[in-house]
């Protein structure tokens, strides 16, 4: 399992390059002022940063108690990166709608094209993550599966 300044290092990491990557794309997207994406970015990145953090935590003791081991597989990365996004979406729609003076439709579209983006993005930076930053227990684990 991951300690806590490694899931805090990793949720803030990959807000920060998120956001990095989602205003100027979201601003060209949308024909929106970069300030107002901005704004939605901020928050929507900070929300997701504890929701990241619980999420995370979450899924990696209940992966654990399940098959007993933190190690994902391709289909559990997949599974993974959906529910987060699944979840996010339902959090940041109202938002996004209350703050834009738009429908809840426009922001539901909105949040959806925001979600695709995060969705491909997290596979890439959660596995990217592991790979940088490996748990020890994965090292044995790889060298005991079988082939």
């Amino acid at each position: 399992m991951r300690k806590t300044a490694d899931r805090i290092r990793h949720a803030i990491s990959f807000e920060l390059i998120g956001l990095g990557l989602v205003i100027p794309l979201g601003t060209l997207a949308f024909a929106m002022p970069a300030k107002d994406i901005g704004v939605v970015g901020v928050v929507g990145a900070t929300l997701a940063t504890f929701w990241n953090y619980l999420y995370n935590l979450g899924f990696d003791h209940l992966l654990r108690r399940l098959t007993g081991t933190t190690l994902k597989t391709v289909p559990v990365r997949v599974l993974h990166a959906v529910l987060f996004e699944a979840g996010l979406l339902m959090i940041l729609m109202p938002f996004i709608a209350w703050y834009l003076q738009i429908s809840l439709w426009q922001a539901f579209v909105m949040d959806v094209a925001f979600a695709l983006f995060y969705l491909v993005y997290a596979f890439i930076f959660n596995w990217a993550y592991d790979r940088v930053f490996p748990l020890p227990e994965w090292k044995t684990e790889k060298a005991a599966a079988p082939r």
